[in-house]
């Protein structure tokens, strides 16, 4: 149930669909009220609700044609967005707009309120009423609610199309996905212990290519609890697998008939749900397309770039590399590949020092961005700031630095090399072509 719930709501029609289907509700509903009710309480109603139906005709008929076009322009302007968000930030955070409900939710109240007086329009004939109908007063609420639904639609568009905005949502994502792991963590997993499985072998391969978005570790568990399984996974969440990879290795004490798929959802694209790796990587995009010359906005990027110091000062609390998940009597039962952190370090920012290293405000910020991670982070986690330091310096190697620059980029390191109780590396023994 949850994998179909997960499915559903990948599809974006789903949400104006309902909004839709509510509307011929409605619009049914009233019809009977008109036809049945109105009549025979018509002395309880106020006079100013009612119309005739040669009003009720024209002003829904103007309601029908105004809303089907505040529906176009709605539509219209999700495309312009969809366009900004693609060639201004990064492909990959064009789902970040998509999939907010409220726009698809606008799109719905748009819909819905064009189809209500296009029906109730058709219902709306001499021969069925030799009264006045209320019908036309629901229409017009609902118009009133349409338009004020598309002020705060041009509200929220003008909000969502800013890149702060933008940055704070993809830094709650990761966020959430870090506390996600954190608590299960915390409960029920813990760093890679004695795996001695045993019993019969089976390996269960994948139905269709595509990228894992989603596993469901807590099913997981209960079923390999409740026919006494012990399941490694072979690849981690992001990972993209082909028909046939092999996914799962089953041990199980008696050969039954076991199907795992329903606990792992493949798909096109990668998602933020439980993908650490590429809710990190997204703002490293963003972050890269501000310091293209195409964009050349490097402060967004140098504000980009020391949040995600922040974000990788909490994931350094994680336990990192292959990870057990146990049941409630501390038996092992998972086998999850989990990322190393010198990995994740080196993957955040391998790319951003080789794009930014001529710009002094970009490394400034890679190493004010290790320093805050270096600040959150656990002791042990030192050595793996330290080498991505040294990482990034070498890439630093022939760089035209200045004078001014070489020591404001050393002023950096010193503090990096004070929080971390260590000898401060000199930018000058990675700079040997420049003047010290």
């Amino acid at each position: 149930m949850k994998k179909i719930f997960y499915n559903w709501r990948e599809k974006l029609w789903v949400t104006p669909a309902i909004y839709s289907f509510l509307a011929i509700l409605l619009s049914i509903a009233f019809f009977y009220v008109d036809l049945l009710l109105v009549q025979q309480y018509q002395e309880f109603i106020p006079d100013i609700l009612l119309t005739n139906v040669q009003l009720a005709q024209t002003i829904m008929g103007a309601l029908a044609g105004a809303l089907l076009t505040m529906t176009t322009f709605t539509f219209s302007t999700i495309l312009v967005v969809l366009t900004m968000y693609s060639s201004q930030f990064s492909p990959r955070t064009l789902k970040n707009f998509v999939h907010d409900r409220l726009t698809w939710r606008v799109l719905g109240v748009f819909l819905g309120g064009f189809i209500y007086n296009t029906l109730s329009l058709m219902f709306m004939r001499d021969a069925l009423y030799t009264h006045d109908v209320i019908s036309t007063f629901v229409g017009i609420v609902i118009a009133f609610f349409c338009l004020s639904t598309f002020a705060y639609f041009i509200h929220h568009i003008a909000t969502n199309v800013q890149v702060e905005k933008l940055i704070q949502e993809l830094e709650e994502d990761a966020e959430r996905i870090i506390d996600s792991y954190g608590e299960k963590q915390k409960q029920e997993m813990e760093i890679e212990s004695e795996w001695n499985p045993d019993g019969f072998v089976e390996t269960i391969t994948a139905e269709n290519d595509g990228y894992i978005q989603f596993l469901y570790f807590d099913k997981l568990t209960d079923y390999a609890v409740e026919h006494n399984l012990e399941v490694e996974i072979f690849h981690g969440i992001g990972s993209y697998v082909h028909e046939q990879t092999a996914l799962f290795r089953v041990y199980q004490r008696e050969q039954d008939e076991i199907d795992l798929h329903r606990f792992i959802t493949i798909g096109t694209e990668r998602t933020t749900d439980q993908d650490l790796d590429f809710a990190i990587q997204k703002m490293v995009e963003v972050a890269l397309r501000a310091i293209s010359p195409g964009i050349n906005d490097p402060n967004t990027a140098n504000g980009i770039i020391i949040r995600i110091g922040r974000l990788l000062g909490k994931v350094s609390h994680l336990e990192t590399g292959t990870i057990t998940i146990t049941d409630d009597q501390q038996k092992d039962r998972i086998r999850y590949p989990f990322f190393t952190f010198d990995q994740f370090l080196y993957l955040t920012f391998h790319q951003l020092i080789h794009y930014g290293k001529e710009d002094v405000s970009v490394v400034a910020a890679i190493f004010e961005a290790l320093t805050n991670t270096a600040q959150i982070s656990k002791s042990a986690r030192h050595e793996a700031i330290w080498e991505t330091q040294l990482h990034v310096l070498e890439h630093l190697e022939g760089s035209p630095f200045k004078r001014l620059d070489r020591r404001f980029i050393q002023g950096k390191l010193d503090i990096l090399a004070q929080v971390m109780d260590r000898r401060p590396v000199l930018l000058s023994d990675y700079l040997l072509d420049q003047e010290a």
